[in-house]
């Protein structure tokens, strides 16, 4: 994982924005809408704040996702595995796949280096939410050992009020993604 510069931003908006033409049912299943999700000031956001990074093949773009160091308190309603404080847990956010990419198992990949990361950060536990319209992600964050912990219904500038569904990947037993 290669962490996003600041010089970098016009690249992940423009990459985004790609994810959202180029995505097979992209408003059936996560629903993004450039500008009210992901937004510009999203983006910059993660970007200041050192947590946007490019999964990269060679020279080009497979993959980007944000990864805090830290959950929100948006997650402090679920019913965790575990009770941890908010800084002993990573949160994964806008997470993709670009479209040349997809169906190739860039995400397989990305998640085992984004494990590898939370793990030498010291984290407990990686934590997630999806749309639940967003079954492709759910199919395979489950795929992937995450397993799920429960639902809030919260309004999203591009969905409305709708059903998000947590996720979540204890990071106490050895963790192999297998090929």
């Amino acid at each position: 994982m290669q962490l996003v510069l600041a010089d970098d931003f016009d690249l992940i908006r423009e990459k985004y924005i790609d994810v959202i033409e180029h995505t097979k049912d992209m408003n059936l299943h996560a629903r993004w809408i450039y500008g009210k999700h992901p937004t510009d000031a999203m983006i910059r956001s993660y970007i200041d704040r050192q947590e946007m990074y490019l999964f990269m093949d060679g020279e080009n773009v497979a993959g980007l996702t944000g990864i805090t160091m830290y959950q929100g308190e948006d997650y402090h309603a679920i019913n965790w595995s575990q009770s941890l404080k908010d800084d002993e847990v990573a949160s994964l956010h806008i997470l993709t796949v670009t479209p040349e990419y997809q169906g190739k198992g860039i995400a397989k990949k990305m998640m085992a280096e984004i494990i590898a990361m939370v793990k030498q950060n010291g984290k407990k536990s990686i934590r997630l939410d999806a749309l639940a319209s967003n079954t492709p992600a759910q199919h395979m964050y489950e795929k992937l050992g995450f397993i799920y912990r429960g639902k809030q219904n919260l309004f999203a500038q591009n969905t409305g009020w709708t059903d998000f569904l947590y996720y979540e990947l204890p990071l106490s037993k050895e963790i192999s993604i297998g090929g």
